[in-house]
């Protein structure tokens, strides 16, 4: 009789996130039992979304950083839905593979859980998004359930939180020192409300860290140490397209600033000195 070979194990049978076709909520809390890094990067156009899926990042975020990023504003706090439903919706309609998640804005969710249902389905309904983001852990439980509740997945947004920035006296990091229980206590409201995953925004290394052990929910770092079940970026500042003060925690992988800027620079040189157009690009 021959020797039969082995049955596979069930971690081998389950997809890594890499393979996916799609990628769902429960791929994310895969991705943590297995110990597998996810990654994400924001995203508020068809042709970065498009570059993004194709490179295998598993969940672009519509940010209200659109504001500071497309908009021009100084803050996040100004941006609308109704601005951010377009982009949404060239973001969810050019990818494949990647998980896109509609960012709530400042002023669309606060009063309430009926005010942030309502803000939920129309980016659900409109946009062909995945799941929606809203910030604030304890203060934000209520609106995360009904969210939760309707059938739409929602990630959690804790620690620094942009829309609060004022209130925060800046852009300082949170859970130093006593704020520790208070970062902790925000994680299990948004757990035990339902989010599928939670941000961790500006938060010291070794507090993410215990933050990632005691909750079964995937955790993702935005300067929140390598502990984290994933990472998110801002892309602009990802790629060198940021002027001014770079936050510490990101690593520019490009200066799109840099090549763009020679770009422009050589087509007005060429124009100017009838170099451009030529007879191959002329009819």
């Amino acid at each position: 009789m021959s020797e039969q070979s082995p049955m596979p194990s069930v971690s081998s049978s389950i997809p890594t996130m890499q393979s996916l076709k799609r990628v769902r909520t429960r791929h994310f809390q895969t991705a943590k039992e297995q110990g597998s890094k996810f990654t994400g990067l924001t995203s508020y156009d068809q042709l970065t979304a498009q570059i993004f899926d194709a490179a295998g990042i598993d969940f672009l975020l519509v940010g209200d950083s659109a504001g500071n990023n497309v908009l021009g504003y100084e803050t996040t706090l100004p941006v609308t839905v109704d601005e951010l439903i377009p982009l949404t919706r060239a973001v969810a309609g050019a990818v494949k593979r990647a998980f896109v998640v509609a960012d709530m804005p400042f002023g669309s969710y606060e009063t309430g859980a009926l005010e942030a249902l309502h803000t939920a389905v129309r980016f659900m309904k409109e946009t062909g998004a995945h799941a929606v983001k809203l910030e604030g852990g304890v203060r934000s439980a209520d609106q995360i359930r009904r969210i939760v509740d309707a059938g739409i997945p929602v990630m959690a947004h804790i620690g620094f939180t942009p829309q609060s920035e004022h209130g925060l006296g800046g852009h300082i990091i949170q859970g130093r020192g006593e704020g520790a229980e208070q970062l902790l206590a925000d994680a299990h409201a948004v757990e035990d409300a339902g989010a599928f995953a939670v941000v961790m925004e500006m938060v010291p290394a070794d507090i993410a860290k215990r933050v990632t052990a005691e909750l079964r929910i995937p955790t993702i770092g935005v300067g929140a140490g390598p502990d984290v079940d994933g990472q998110l970026l801002v892309w602009t500042d990802w790629a060198g397209l940021t002027t001014g003060r770079i936050p510490r925690f990101v690593k520019q992988y490009a200066d799109l600033r840099g090549i763009l800027t020679d770009a422009a620079t050589a087509f007005k040189a060429d124009v100017q000195g009838g170099a451009f157009p030529t007879e191959e690009q002329s009819f």
